[in-house]
């Protein structure tokens, strides 16, 4: 189990049933107890969830949802989905399929923002910035749950670039898209990068950088780490698809 502050992930090790439920169990309500609000629960070694494992998914659940958070599931396996679906879970909470996340392709470069915003932070002002983010994202046809979870990837991109810039701080740059909402976070630091398919260092100076990095990758459809193509620096590029049936002229035409 990883876990930062405010996000964790929770990996449930064989089926989630009568014998597997309190474990999984006391490690949530550990995490909830000490501030975390955004857990991810890994089903991926689960095959057969019974009513012990769902009344743990729907407590849990009820206790995030109270405090202010979310509990989603990650890596459900077919048969899984299969009686979460029946059971209505589906209704309540974010549950992705193993192998389903959204593919995000390369932006035209023709096409052009339909509103960007751009402003800077600090490590003084790193609250204002994330909640600025979430405004300006909660004004896209995302719902609450999207908006919080790229509102926390944002905060984990925010965090790694106040560690690492200088004295100019750090630039954020909100921009809407037909198909997507686009969040650039860059830094004036020594530069740093790391391709889609590399895996972030687990020890070393680098260490605490990668963790948030894989915390975004969970938050985001995409997420790329670059060095700046002028100066000195690095800047992260995180990703949300929106949902065209969903979108609207009104929704995406302007950020004022």
């Amino acid at each position: 189990m990883s876990s930062s502050v405010n996000i964790a992930l929770v990996p449930v090790e064989g089926d989630l049933d009568v014998t597997t439920a309190p474990v999984a169990r006391r490690r949530i309500d550990y995490l909830i107890a000490h501030g975390c609000r955004r857990i991810f629960l890994n089903m991926a070694d689960v095959g057969y969830v019974d009513s012990a494992g769902m009344g743990l998914i729907i407590t849990e659940l009820r206790r995030m949802r109270a405090a202010g958070g979310l509990l989603s599931l990650i890596n459900v396996s077919d048969q899984a989905y299969i009686a979460l679906r029946r059971m209505r879970v589906l209704d309540y909470m974010p549950v992705r399929r193993s192998g389903a996340k959204s593919r995000v392709t390369s932006l035209d470069p023709s096409v052009l923002p339909l509103w960007r915003m751009t402003f800077r932070a600090d490590e003084r002002t790193l609250s204002e910035a994330r909640e600025r983010v979430g405004d300006l994202l909660a004004r896209l046809p995302f719902s609450a749950d999207e908006v919080f979870d790229m509102k926390l990837a944002a905060g984990e991109a925010l965090g790694n670039a106040v560690d690492h810039t200088c004295e100019g701080g750090v630039l954020v740059t909100v921009a809407a898209y037909p198909d997507r909402a686009m969040i650039e976070v860059s830094d004036c630091g020594c530069g740093f990068e790391l391709s889609d398919d590399e895996e972030p260092e687990e020890v070393g100076p680098n260490a605490e950088r990668g963790r948030g990095i894989r915390l975004m990758r969970l938050l985001a459809d995409s997420v790329s780490i670059s060095r700046k193509h002028t100066g000195e620096g690095t800047v992260v590029r995180l990703v949300k698809l929106l949902d065209a049936s969903k979108a609207t002229e009104g929704d995406l035409a302007s950020a004022e």
